[in-house]
This record gives C-alpha cells, structure tokens and sequence, in this order.
C-alpha cells in the first residue's frame, strides 16, 4: 500500500517498483506459510492529496498506478486485483459518477480479474446501495468497451449499405435485427435516454432518486432462497474448471 509522496517516492514509476517489492513479500510469506497455494497479485496503493491528509482512491494517479502494477501481476502470471470504480465522494454526485465510471473503463481495459469497488464511497470507508445499482451500469459500459469492435456474421460493408439503399431503411433489415442487441449495450432504467419532455412528464426524476426506487424494489423482494445442492455442485464444478484453465488448481468448495 505505498502512498506517493508519503510512505513510497512520489513519482508514480517508483510507487509501482515499491508496490511491487512490497507484493512480492508478501507472496514469499503467503507460500512459505502454503506452498503453491494460490494467490491475487493487488493492493491498495494510492496518491496521497497533502491538502487534506487523505489517500484519495479516485485519483487518476491511484488508476495509473493501479493498471501499472496490473500489468506487473499479468507478467508474473497471476491473477490480478485492485480498488477501481470507486470514490472519494460522500454522496452519490457527479464526483462519484465521474471517478467510478472513470475506474470501471480503466480496470476493463488494464484487463484486471477481480475489481473491487463498485458501490463504495468516502475512499473505502463506505458502500452504498444507490450507488451500486449505478454502477452497475458503468461496468456494463466498460465491458462492451471492452469486448471492442469485431466482424460480425453477414453480408461486408458495401454489399449491406447496398441492400439497404435499394430497401430505404436500416430498422427492418435482417442486419439489424440480428445484430442489434448484440452490438449494443442496453442499459436499465437508471440510465435516462428518453427525451426531455418523458423525463420531464415522469417527474423529472434524478438518476439518485431512480436508483434508490431500484433500491427498495430489490430489497422489498427479500432474500432469495438458498441454491438446491445439485445446482449448487454444478457451480462448484464449473468455478474448479475456470480456474484449472487459468493454471490455478481449487480444493474442493464447501
């Protein structure tokens, strides 16, 4: 957990040359207590604002950071962690959107396994309900970003715009119709792409105020019940052979 500028140097090539040799400890440690046990290769590094005395997880030189020693990890062929798709904010404002959405980009194209960090504010000291159910929705974007453009089944660029000028439209095309949920990433209703009079005409309600109806629909549908055994083995036994092709064996999950 070096802090730029207060326990590592304060240029960020030597925060990750620390993050590293404070990791690689820690792995020595983790496999003379467990030999060959598995490990995540993470942390929790970060900026350090001297303003205020705090290590503020949205800054984008704790994201820089953060992708770097992802790369480090990926190098030494493990599976990667960080604190990403978060923030420093205290409610859910444009801040938090701002430095979440920001994190969630970044970790999916730095490729990290695992991110933590969807729904915390206030640095690491708080979750939020509301801002999870928001997001959500920022990973989703940053997967598809992700997943990037790709050739898809159907007929190449000039034959398609050829049929489509000979029918005059794009909406009933097979084209389309094929390829349209695919293509495209559909958020849910916290994200608001109506126009401005059928947002004005539902009460012109803030993303907040929709997650937070989001929120108590969720919770008023209770907690679900617990998974039978047999689709609960069948799980275990699909999560076992994940992580054997990753080069990770599991003991068996309780």
């Amino acid at each position: 957990m070096p802090m730029a500028g207060a326990t590592s140097p304060v240029t960020l090539r030597e925060v990750v040359v620390q993050h590293c040799a404070e990791s690689l400890s820690g792995v020595v440690i983790h496999q003379l207590a467990s030999p060959g046990a598995p490990i995540v290769y993470g942390g929790s590094p970060s900026a350090l604002d001297m303003r205020h005395g705090t290590t503020p997880m949205g800054a984008i030189e704790t994201m820089m950071v953060d992708v770097a020693y992802a790369q480090v990890g990926k190098q030494l062929g493990l599976p990667t962690h960080a604190y990403m798709a978060l923030s420093d904010a205290k409610s859910v404002d444009f801040q938090a959107g701002l430095e979440s959405g920001l994190g969630a980009v970044l970790a999916a194209l730095a490729g990290i396994n695992m991110v933590s960090g969807p729904g915390m504010l206030d640095f690491e000291s708080c979750q939020s309900l509301e801002k999870l159910v928001l997001d959500n929705e920022a990973c989703g974007m940053a997967l598809r970003l992700a997943r990037g453009i790709s050739e898809r089944p159907g007929p190449a660029a000039p034959e398609l715009l050829q049929a489509v000028v000979e029918a005059g439209h794009f909406l009933s095309n097979p084209h389309t119709r094929s390829n349209y949920r695919e293509e495209l990433y559909l958020p849910g209703p916290t994200i608001d792409r109506s126009t401005y009079g059928d947002w004005e005409s539902r009460g012109a309600p803030s993303a907040h105020e929709v997650a937070r109806a989001a929120v108590q629909k969720i919770l008023g549908k209770g907690n679900p019940a617990p998974l039978d055994d047999k689709l609960r083995r069948e799980l275990d036994r699909l999560i076992i052979a994940d992580a054997r092709a990753a080069g990770m064996e599991l003991a068996p999950l309780a």
